[in-house]
This record gives C-alpha cells, sequence and structure tokens, in this order.
C-alpha cells in the first residue's frame, strides 16, 4: 500500500483515550443521497397519486403511520418519471422483477460510488490507497456483484480484496463495520473501503388488505448509501475519530419469520413481526452487558450509544428497558427524522452525527456502544471509544 506507515501513534481523545495502535479506528466517513427528496407531509398524497388509490381506509391508516414514524425528509430513487417509464410496476400482481431489479442495480452503484468518494475526499488519501473492500446490499441480485462494479468505477486497485455482505437488512451496516475491523487488525497497513447502497425500489407496490405492512415501508423506508475508511495504527495526516475495541454477533432462535422477505416476480415481498421490538428487548440488556464487561462498565448510562434506528417503536423499547437518559438515543431519533430508515445505511447516518458530538466535546463518555438489528432476529453490537 503506497504511502501508508505502519508506526503506532498515541493521541489524547477529548481528555477520554489514548489511541491504541492495534486496534482499528474509523478514519472517514460519507455519504450519497437520491436528488429526491421526500417530505413527510407530502408522502400521503405522492404514494397514493402514485398507485392510484382512492381507499379511505388506506389513506387514514398511512396518515397515521407518517405521523408515528417521527420521519420528516426521507430521499427516494422512486419518482414519478420513473413509474411512467415503468407503469407495471404500480399495477398490482405484474412481473416486474428484471426491470426492478435493472432499477435498482444501477442506483446502488450511483448511490455507493458517490458516498464512497465522499469518504475518500474527507480521507484525504488517493483511491489506490484502498487494499480492501467490503460491500453491503439488500437491494441488488447480479453474478459479478456491485462489489466489482464500484471497485472499476472508482479506480480501485485490481488487486483490491473484496468481501460482499448480501442480504442482512438492518444489520448489515454493523455487520460491514465487523468485518472491515477484523480485516484492518489482521492485515497491517491495510485500509478498507466499506460501502453500503440501498433503495427501496425492490420492495415498491400498490397498496392491498393482504399486504398491511406496505404502508409501513412507505411511511418509514429510504434509499441511499454511506461509505466509511477503517484502518489501524493511523498515520499523521489521518484523522480517526472512533476506535473499534470488540464486536459481538448474536442470533435470536426460532425468529427467522419475525423479519421476513422473500423475492418474487413481483419483487420483494417483506413483512415486519409486531413483536419484533419485544422480542429485541428480551436479549437486549444481556447482549450489551458481554460488551460491556470486556471493559468492566456496568451502567448503561455510562456510555454514548449509536443505535440503528430501525423506527420509534425499538429506540422506544431500549430506552425503557435500559433505563437511558433522554438524550443518550438524540442521535439515532435524529438519523430516523432526517433519513428514515434506510437499511443498512443508517448505522452510519448515526455516527456522522456522533463524529459532530465527539469533535465539539460534547460527549462527556469514553466508550459507547454501536447497535443494529436485522433479520433473524440477529444482533450485531460492537464496544467503541471515542477518540479526538
Amino acid at each position: 500500500m503506497s504511502g501508508l506507515g505502519l508506526g503506532n501513534i498515541s493521541g489524547e481523545g477529548n481528555g477520554r483515550s489514548h489511541c491504541s495502535g492495534g486496534k482499528a479506528k474509523l478514519l472517514a466517513l460519507g455519504k450519497g443521497l437520491p436528488k429526491q427528496v421526500l417530505h413527510q407531509d407530502k408522502v400521503v398524497e405522492t404514494y397514493l397519486q402514485d398507485t392510484s388509490c382512492d381507499d379511505p381506509a388506506t389513506r387514514a391508516k398511512l396518515e397515521r403511520l407518517c405521523r408515528t414514524t417521527t420521519v420528516r425528509t426521507r430521499y427516494t430513487v422512486m419518482s414519478k418519471e420513473l413509474l411512467d417509464e415503468h407503469p407495471d410496476l404500480k399495477t398490482e400482481g405484474t412481473p416486474t422483477l428484471t426491470p426492478r431489479l435493472d432499477i435498482c442495480n444501477a442506483a446502488v452503484l450511483e448511490l455507493g460510488a458517490a458516498a464512497a468518494r465522499a469518504a475518500l475526499g474527507e480521507w484525504g488519501r488517493p483511491a489506490a490507497d484502498i487494499t480492501h473492500l467490503v460491500y453491503v446490499s439488500s437491494s441488488e441480485i447480479r453474478l459479478p456483484g456491485g462489489d466489482l462494479f464500484l471497485a472499476n468505477r472508482l479506480g480501485l486497485p485490481p488487486n483490491t480484496v473484496r468481501t460482499s455482505l448480501l442480504l442482512l437488512g438492518c444489520s448489515g451496516g454493523a455487520a460491514g463495520l465487523r468485518t472491515a475491523k477484523d480485516i484492518a487488525e489482521n492485515n497491517p497497513g491495510s485500509r478498507v473501503l466499506v460501502i453500503a447502497a440501498e433503495t427501496t425500489v425492490l420492495g415498491f407496490r400498490p397498496p392491498s388488505h393482504d399486504r398491511p405492512y406496505d404502508l409501513v415501508g412507505a411511511a418509514l423506508f429510504g434509499d441511499g448509501a454511506s461509505a466509511a475508511i477503517i484502518g489501524a495504527s493511523p498515520i499523521a495526516e489521518e484523522d480517526p475519530f472512533l476506535e473499534l475495541e470488540f464486536s459481538r454477533q448474536e442470533f435470536l432462535p426460532g425468529t427467522d419469520k419475525v423479519i421476513d422477505g422473500k423475492i418474487a416476480e413481483e419483487g420483494i415481498n417483506f413483512k415486519l413481526g409486531r413483536d419484533l421490538p419485544e422480542k429485541i428487548e428480551s436479549r437486549i440488556e444481556g447482549f450489551c452487558r458481554t460488551l460491556m464487561d470486556k471493559v468492566g462498565i456496568k451502567e448503561f448510562n455510562d456510555l454514548f450509544w449509536a443505535v440503528h434506528p430501525g423506527g420509534p417503536a425499538i429506540l422506544n423499547r431500549l430506552e425503557v428497558c435500559l433505563e437511558l437518559e433522554p438524550d443518550k438515543l438524540k442521535i439515532s431519533r435524529k438519523a430516523l427524522m432526517n433519513y428514515g430508515n434506510v437499511s443498512s445505511n443508517t448505522v452510519f447516518y448515526v455516527l456522522e452525527y456522533l463524529r459532530d458530538e465527539l469533535k465539539k466535546g460534547a460527549i462527556r463518555e469514553e466508550w459507547g456502544l454501536i447497535l443494529a438489528f436485522g433479520p433473524g432476529i440477529t444482533f450485531e453490537g460492537m464496544l467503541v471509544r471515542g477518540i479526538n
């Protein structure tokens, strides 16, 4: 890898910690968003008009959902122009998997490349210095995968080692961080680019009484991409803000139907059990304590928190169950409000807000937890340490 030394450095972090050379660190972040902004107060009219639905009960339910999600703004690939070009997408029961995949495959590349370029720009080093690529998406199916196309588009070296994490849903971003951490710590001098790119086009369809969850998706989910650069033993030109200390993954047996998605000719049929927050609550305390015990932390409020905001119900349950102070999930709620649930990406939007808080000195705690929950039900968690 050109220009990157392997020497250890030690730096003070907001008066909190020394930077441990051997541990992976978050060096840069970037995001890529569709041009179309979806304001929550316009969702009901836009969605019902786009799908030619005039059912009063559907309207009332969607209005209620749009209020309770706490979302204000989302970004979306889907547009009136796209629906005019592909009218079958809004026709119930039409086999549209091929055009959907064509749209998704192109969108994740455009969004992912934009996010990666933003992260590379913040990092301040050339793409040639990237040694590994971790690609995360639940929005594409093809051979070769988006990892190869993104490597070409970004000008990464042909010997860049690529890893794809597909169809992990909302836990994908945290899984990407865990994978990048392992790579960085086991390959001295490596720099790992993580790209997560998602779009809801596969799941877009007209409302149906047989698929009540479709309205939740219309009120909650958004599109976008994120990128991060991970490496150990940072050099002088790099500016890490988070050290990735210990990671953990765990699944809850017997919960494979709680988050359920099946690919069909009409796209993806996605179902989310009402008991998801309850299932998460049943195990979350023990899961977090396993990570906290690594450094002897006993109190949940002695940590800062970066939680993937799957929805307000999950955040509310977490807050009550762990008796968190009201501001502990502030940045997660802010990401949900400004972007919606963007599947694997959203945890990176939370980390952007965390970085801002760390750099301002607004976070007094040394240690924190990154959490995300995906199909399985799968818990992804990481104990992290703030660096200035």
